[in-house]
C-alpha cells in the first residue's frame, strides 16, 4: 500500500508537518499572549478590569488552547506517519522524543482546565509552568525541524 503512493507525493508530504508546526508555533505564541491577558484581567481592578473583560481573553484563550491541543496531536501523529511512509521507520532521536513529550505536556495542561474553572490556583500555576515549558521546547523543535528539512532538501 505504501509503495502505491507516487514518489512525488511522498516527497511533498514531508513538508506538510513542518509547515503545519510553524503555523502552530505562531498560534502558540498568540495563546501565550491571550493567557497573559487573562492574568491581567484577573489582577486588574475597577474600570481597568471592566475594560479588559470586554476583550473576552479567557474565552479566546480556551478556544485557541483547544485548537492547539487538537492540531498538535494530529500534527505529531502525522509527522510520524509521513516519516514512516517515506523511510519505513521512525528516526529515534531528540526531535521525536521532544515532540512526543510536548504532545503529553499539552494534553496534561489542557486537562487542568476544569480545575482552573473551579478556582484551583495549583492548577493555574501548573498550567502556566507547563505551557511556558511547552513554548521553550517548541522553540527548540522549530530549530531542529529546520535542520531536518535542510537534510531532506540536500
Amino acid at each position: 500500500m505504501i509503495s502505491a503512493i507516487p514518489e512525488s507525493v511522498k516527497y511533498g508530504m514531508q513538508f506538510f508537518h513542518p509547515a503545519l508546526m510553524w503555523v502552530l508555533f505562531a498560534i502558540t505564541l498568540y495563546a501565550a499572549y491571550l493567557g497573559l491577558q487573562v492574568q491581567r484581567v484577573r489582577n486588574a481592578q475597577g474600570e481597568e478590569k471592566k475594560e479588559l473583560i470586554k476583550g473576552k481573553f479567557n474565552i479566546k484563550h480556551h478556544q485557541i488552547g483547544s485548537l492547539l491541543l487538537a492540531v498538535m496531536v494530529a500534527g505529531s501523529i502525522g509527522g510520524m506517519a509521513v516519516t514512516y511512509i517515506n523511510n519505513g521507520k521512525l528516526f529515534f532521536g531528540p526531535h521525536l522524543l521532544v515532540g512526543l513529550g510536548m504532545t503529553g505536556i499539552i494534553a496534561f495542561s489542557a486537562s487542568l482546565s476544569p480545575f482552573m474553572q473551579k478556582g484551583a490556583n495549583w492548577a493555574r500555576v501548573t498550567h502556566i509552568i507547563l505551557n511556558f515549558t511547552l513554548l521553550g521546547l517548541f522553540t527548540w523543535q522549530a530549530i531542529t525541524g529546520v535542520q531536518i528539512v535542510q537534510k531532506i532538501l540536500s
